[in-house]
């Protein structure tokens, strides 16, 4: 495993939208343990997409276990199939450093991908998840938190 760079907001890779994962072999293996590897080795996150290591592949790692949530998951091709609801979430982004921003996201999503065997799996997340889920979902079609918040905010270092 190793740790990749993480793209910053700017870097126009991160406004492009992934392509489907055809075939998971050892270099899609790979780059989902480097993601998961990068993620743990970030103090604050708790997702991450392909594109935000510069890989344009439908394939995000989320792992809210140390939050007293579900995890870690590696998904490949992740696709939101119902959404309902509505909360508002105060977000902040690897790629997007020293910002927050309140977003609105879905209550609760179902959210269909395939697992590291090629297995289909279903999530049926709600709150926190739901709200993650998405974020990482939206990087792959080249979404940023920024574009769906009304406003930015700086990080206080409480809120570190």
């Amino acid at each position: 495993m190793a740790i990749r760079s993480i793209r910053e907001i700017g870097d126009d890779l991160l406004r492009k939208k992934s392509r489907q994962i055809e075939v998971i072999d050892e270099k899609v293996l790979q780059l989902l343990d480097d993601m998961y590897e990068t993620l743990k080795q970030t103090a604050d996150g708790v997702g991450i997409a392909a594109p935000q290591v510069g890989v344009l592949k439908r394939a995000i790692v989320v792992d809210l276990s140390e939050e007293d949530g579900p995890g870690p998951y590696k998904l490949i091709n992740p696709v939101i199939k119902k959404q309902s609801g509505e909360q508002i979430c105060r977000e902040g982004c690897l790629s997007v450093p020293g910002k927050l921003g309140d977003v609105v996201r879905p209550k609760k999503v179902t959210v269909e991908a395939l697992n590291e065997k090629g297995e289909k799996v279903v999530i049926k997340a709600e709150d926190i998840l739901a709200v993650v889920l998405s974020h990482e979902i939206d990087h792959l079609d080249g979404i940023l938190f920024v574009d769906r918040a009304d406003e930015l905010f700086d990080i206080t270092e409480e809120e570190e």
